[in-house]
């Protein structure tokens, strides 16, 4: 019988070969050389040649063949329920790592067991010294929920300038790296299935918070994302999942009686974005909040029954990393572009 790894690095990848063969090596030579740590990569449906590329390459390494494509939440949905670890480190084909990227993360989780998930800093692969959109030095959201990150308020991103070195307990991490405690993890109920992509760690972290657990970032870890490999940003897509999946978090997540205000608040303010949208010309994104919109009304029921499935799981809410204020006032009419602008201390 051998005894359960200490961390499964789970690297999920959909028709990625090019980013496995230029990524997993560094995975691999930057992974602890021990039985406590394992490298499993999921293949999520691909129509490439990821498996005779993995069989022919590394045979050694396990991979999970998923037969559909049911989206990113999907192939973590399924491959995890199929992996034993204390620790998963959830992560992207289009990661770049560094070393000693697992380390820092581990120790600071070993020792507190109320860390849920943390992650490490993540840079812009293309630009080195800038933070990453996705994540940068940890994850925030405001009051009304519009999510937000040291390093990247709104489409402004930070230069790294040591500015955030110091670890942090956040609201969110990153789904491009993210370490979480497996049992806590799937006492949460895991990766929401509905989301399909994005908002979805947001989804987990907030329910791991009103659960009473911490999210950590630390900076001794760094990763390089490419960000925008699968839905570029920016694209009907993206608007779609991001507004739809937003709602849905919301409903799940916010104080008893909070979201009978700030979700009609919440379609006003897409309504004025839509407003901007129209005068921009950006009529596709137009009809993706409008659908978006009509899939978060037309099946209210089914999102309202995840509340009330998460809800059951409240204890000890942890409200930290929650901004007191709107994050969008202080960067449209206050013109706050750094998170240091906003004068506040999580």
């Amino acid at each position: 019988m051998t005894n359960t790894p200490k961390l499964a690095i789970v690297l999920l990848s959909y028709n990625s070969l090019e980013l496995v063969k230029q990524f997993l090596p560094k995975i691999i030579e930057y992974t602890p050389k021990s039985d406590d740590y394992q490298i499993i990569l999921v293949d999520n449906a691909s129509v490439d040649d990821t498996q005779t590329f993995m069989k022919n390459n590394y045979p050694n390494i396990r991979v999970i063949t998923l037969a559909e494509n049911h989206g990113f939440t999907n192939g973590y949905v399924e491959s995890l329920a199929q992996i034993e670890a204390k620790y998963y480190c959830l992560i992207s084909s289009d990661i770049e790592v560094t070393p000693h990227f697992t380390e820092p993360i581990i120790t600071l989780m070993e020792g507190d067991c109320n860390i849920a998930a943390c992650q490490p800093k993540i840079m812009s692969w293309d630009r080195r010294n800038e933070f990453e959109y996705a994540g940068a030095a940890g994850g925030m959201i405001d009051h009304l929920g519009y999510p937000f990150a040291r390093g990247r308020i709104i489409d402004q991103v930070e230069i790294d300038e040591g500015q955030y070195d110091n670890i942090q307990e956040v609201f969110w991490a990153s789904g491009a790296c993210m370490f979480v405690r497996a049992d806590v993890y799937h006492k949460a109920g895991g990766l929401d299935n509905d989301y399909f992509a994005h908002m979805e760690e947001i989804d987990l972290c907030w329910r791991m918070k009103n659960m009473g657990y911490k999210i950590m970032f630390h900076p001794d870890a760094k990763v390089f994302h490419m960000g925008g490999f699968i839905i570029k940003y920016g694209s009907s897509a993206k608007v779609y999942r991001n507004h739809r999946n937003n709602l849905i978090m919301l409903l799940k997540n916010l104080p008893p009686y909070e979201g009978l205000w700030k979700i009609p608040l919440r379609f006003v303010m897409d309504f004025l974005t839509m407003i901007k949208m129209a005068l921009d010309g950006n009529w596709k994104t137009i009809w993706a909040v409008s659908k978006a919109h009509q899939d978060f009304v037309f099946r209210f029921g089914k999102w309202h029954a995840k509340r009330i499935e998460a809800k059951k799981l409240w204890a000890n809410r942890n409200h930290t990393g929650i901004y007191p204020h709107s994050m969008v006032w202080q960067y449209f009419v206050k013109k706050a572009k750094k998170f240091s602008d906003f004068n506040w201390t999580p």
